[in-house]
């Protein structure tokens, strides 16, 4: 209901003119209601209608110049409204002003008012005492002052919302809570009780009407405390309700929460703050999203909490390696739209058996793809699980016949951490397990089974894991002096996953060497269509 009314208020042409002189006319009853019942009206004699009509003069034309002003404010602060547009940030800033600017201007016509009634009321009248009633206008006006400033205040706040979004986080220091409060405080208790202090101490009016006038305004002070009490807590109370709830949101993980700016108070900036609470932590998630997909949850975890400091440490860890087979061969038969999409398609398997396993895909190196497991996250055992995603990667991309793939997996001591300047960081691992690795990787596309892994990582892995794996052969890999003992894993009985295409690049062991029967039939594979990235 009395949203409803602001919103009346705001986009009427007389809407607020009849506000201000409802408030005014408020403290002007109660001034008349106090005479009448204290017993002064009844003291004017046979001419009271010429004295007050002559008292009136002042109020009436200070009612007449009330509403000019009223309706000239109507246009002044509120012409943005009318034309469908946002405010100014001038005009929003003046906006704020409009409670105390009209507040003050009531008091200006309200002081001479007083001024003059209190002057003709005790020359006209002769039972009279000039300073009760001058202290009685005085109040009333007073009254009127803090009640019209109150009902202005809670008036403007539907356009609040809009303000806050021009001028941002904003504060006026007439729509502080403490403001508020004294105000409240004012109209519902200090300006009863001073009016009942006043009526007590006139020495003109009897026992009777004094008594009279005490329970008057002791009624009225509890009507008005309790209205205006209750309408200040529910401006307090609701707003830091839904403050709480908004919290309570993002406390559960909830990001994308706003709360709506209803004031320009310590409470609107606590509102202003929640709402750049909750947008931080929805821009911090994006990064932590987009940071993710390209460095993986564990490293952009790990940079978001140590920062930007340069830090790493050595540690034993599976890397595994996986390039495509005859890539060139590929990008050349194929549209680069086509490549990307099989690419693409690859990459994902290999970011969902890696992930799926505990294991890091520490970077995409065009068609190829390094995968680490036991950095940054810890691995008690991260041989196995580096195995278990080798074969899964075989199989799915074997399955799918799009690609052909050569995996490659070792174990030993890396360099995990970032490298790079205080601009440019990037997470990665730096050892020979990785170089290991790679070698395997070219290895391993000419083979029947596709993956070669090296032998400490046989050794690590549990006994499990380890007795689905045969040794393949010794092979002299690239850069190393001694050859290097290969291990893949045993083929399913009656089922044939040899891939269509292979390499037949591979390195000659000494013949002296005694071959494994898994190096014998390495020896007997065709020379296919032999592509070389």
């Amino acid at each position: 209901m009395i949203a409803k009314f602001a919103f009346w208020a705001l986009k009427a042409r007389w809407g607020l003119a009849v506000v201000v002189i409802a408030a005014n006319l408020s403290g002007l009853a109660v001034i008349v209601t106090e005479l009448w019942l204290s017993g002064f009206l009844g003291r004017l004699g046979a001419d009271w209608p010429r004295t007050m009509a002559l008292v009136g003069i002042y109020p009436a034309i200070g009612f007449l110049v009330g509403i000019g002003l009223a309706v000239r404010d109507r246009t002044v602060y509120f012409a943005w409204l009318d034309a469908g547009r946002k405010p100014t940030p001038d005009e929003a800033r003046q906006l704020l002003r409009l409670p105390i600017a009209i507040t003050a201007r009531a008091l200006a016509l309200w002081i001479p008012g007083v001024i003059i009634a209190a002057s003709m009321f005790t020359h006209l009248t002769e039972n009279n005492n000039m300073g009760v009633t001058a202290v009685l206008f005085l109040l009333g006006g007073l009254q009127s002052a803090a009640v019209t400033f109150l009902i202005v205040d809670r008036l403007i706040r539907p356009t609040i919302p809009v303000v806050a979004g021009v001028l941002g986080a904003t504060m006026h220091w007439s729509s502080s809570v403490l403001i508020r409060v004294v105000v409240t405080w004012a109209v519902s208790g200090a300006m009863p009780l001073l009016m009942l202090i006043v009526v007590l101490a006139d020495p003109v009016s009897g026992a009777p009407n004094r008594i009279r006038t005490a329970i008057y305004l002791a009624a009225v002070g509890i009507v008005v405390g309790a209205l205006a009490t209750t309408f200040l807590a529910i401006s307090v109370a609701a707003p830091l309700r839904a403050l709480r709830l908004a919290l309570d949101r993002i406390t559960h993980g909830e990001s994308n929460v706003r709360v709506s700016v209803g004031s320009t108070s310590e409470i609107g900036r606590l509102e202003h703050s929640v709402n750049e609470l909750s947008a931080n932590l929805l821009e911090r998630e994006r990064m932590r999203d987009v940071f993710g997909r390209h460095v993986g949850d564990e490293v952009a975890e790990r940079a978001l909490t140590r920062g930007m400091d340069l830090t790493g440490d050595v540690r034993v860890v599976s890397a595994l390696f996986v390039d495509v087979t005859g890539s060139v061969a590929l990008s050349t038969g194929l549209s680069p739209q086509e490549f990307v999409a099989k690419l693409n398609r690859l990459l994902a398997i290999v970011v969902a058996a890696t992930e799926e396993n505990d294991g890091l895909v520490n970077k995409f190196e065009g068609d190829a793809a390094l995968c680490v497991f036991g950095a940054p996250l810890a691995l008690r055992d991260n041989a196995t699980p580096a195995l278990r995603a080798a074969r899964r990667i075989r199989d799915e991309v074997i399955a799918s016949g799009e690609l052909d793939i050569g995996i490659g997996v070792a174990r030993g001591q890396v360099f995990a951490g970032d490298v790079g300047t205080d601009t440019r960081l990037e997470f990665t691992v730096i050892g020979d397990a990785v170089n290991e690795a790679a070698r395997l990787t070219t290895e391993a596309k000419a083979t029947p089974r596709r993956i070669l892994v090296s032998n400490a990582i046989i050794e690590a892995t549990s006994a499990h894991e380890r007795a689905k794996w045969t040794l393949y052969d010794h092979i002299q890999l690239r850069g190393r002096p001694e050859p290097t003992a290969c291990w893949t894993d045993f083929e399913p009985s009656g089922l044939d996953s040899t891939p269509r295409t292979a390499d037949p690049e591979i390195t000659t062991v000494p013949e002296s060497e005694a071959l494994s029967p898994a190096a014998e039939a390495h020896r007997s594979i065709p020379d296919p269509s032999h592509a070389d990235r």
